[in-house]
């Protein structure tokens, strides 16, 4: 991959640099210095992936990673000095189009190597897998078992790059007593997943948490996949984790979830998917539409990365594509009408 570095501090950028070069993969495209300028050298040079600062000169990292997806879209992988200090750059900035976030790798006392740096490529790997994934094969799903107990409608979302924002979005559009359970299925690293689940229940009446193994979804309640294993139904009532698939570029999957979901849960069931990059999400939705359940696309004009929603409607997978700001009244909507 070609790779651009943004960021102020010239020990950070050999750094970077030498964490590049250690791959044979990969290659330096450019470096900027502030946001600014990043921005004009993806206007120039658009490489196959940035590695973002968030704190910088003249322009920081939220900012350049909006102009660079509404502008010139392509990969941002956050690396920084604290991504716990920056816990609210970090989700404004996925919210903008960003795959991820990752501490800058530390150095090694007297060697000046990266201590670290296999964080960094190991996130550099995943993220060269989405952007060159064609999909897999489909597999036969079994008949749905019936659902049991006072849950029977539930609401299952996708999202990828900028899906927080939009997931916030959504969530905010709906009552505190949506009669329906919820789980989310977001692309983000396992250790943000707390910090997400606080950060979206600022912006929703339903209460948000990361879904442990064994729970079970719950009326007005969102539970957010909290591993990088896949979120599944164990049963038609229980969720768990799991390992498979292990070649997945993405983990958690949404298209393992969709497809779990359209194989357990006996109830209604409202899928959606939203803004983000790679094909994750399509083929599970085209699943739940098979079995005669309602899709939901987010569109383009809205969607801060049109790649999984694209790859959706490409395969009539949505039985409505919708803007960002009318998919919360079509859920309200479905969860009012008995089918």
């Amino acid at each position: 991959m070609r790779i651009g570095v943004v960021n102020d501090l010239p020990m950070a950028v050999e750094l970077l640099r030498r964490v590049i070069a250690s791959a044979p993969a990969h290659q330096l495209a450019w470096t900027a210095t502030n946001g600014r300028e990043a921005v004009e050298a993806c206007r120039r040079d658009l490489p196959d992936l940035v590695l973002m600062d968030l704190t910088m000169p003249e322009m920081g990292g939220v900012e350049a990673t909006r102009r660079i997806m509404a502008e010139t879209p392509c990969p941002i992988l956050l690396v920084t000095a604290s991504i716990d200090a920056n816990v609210p750059g970090v989700y404004e900035a996925m919210g903008y189009g960003a795959l991820d976030a990752v501490d800058i790798p530390s150095v090694v006392p007297f060697e000046g190597m990266a201590s670290n740096a296999s964080l960094l490529l190991s996130k550099i790997a995943t993220i060269g897998k989405l952007v060159g994934d064609s999909g897999t094969r489909r597999r036969a799903m079994p008949h749905a078992l019936p659902a049991s107990g006072a849950v029977r409608k539930l609401i299952a979302i996708g999202a990828s790059a900028g899906g927080p924002a939009a997931v916030a979005a959504v969530l905010g559009g709906l009552p505190g007593d949506i009669p329906a359970a919820l789980v989310l299925v977001q692309h983000v690293d396992e250790k943000f997943v707390p910090g997400l689940a606080d950060w979206l229940g600022q912006h929703t009446a339903l209460p948000v948490r990361p879904a442990q193994d064994g729970d079970r979804p719950e009326v007005g309640v969102v539970l957010v996949a909290a591993t990088s294993n896949h979120l599944v139904f164990k049963s038609a009532t229980e969720l768990g984790y799991t390992s498979e698939p292990r070649d997945y570029p993405y983990r958690p999957s949404v298209d393992v979830f969709f497809e779990s979901a359209a194989r357990r849960w006996g109830g209604e069931l409202f899928g959606v998917l939203l803004t983000g990059m790679g094909r994750d999400g399509a083929r599970g939705l085209k699943t739940l539409r098979d079995a005669h359940h309602l899709t939901i696309a987010q569109d383009q004009a809205t969607s801060a990365v049109y790649g999984m929603p694209k790859a959706a409607a490409a395969i009539g997978a949505a039985v409505d594509i919708l803007p960002l700001n009318s998919i919360a009244n079509r859920l309200i909507e479905a969860c009012a009408t008995t089918y």
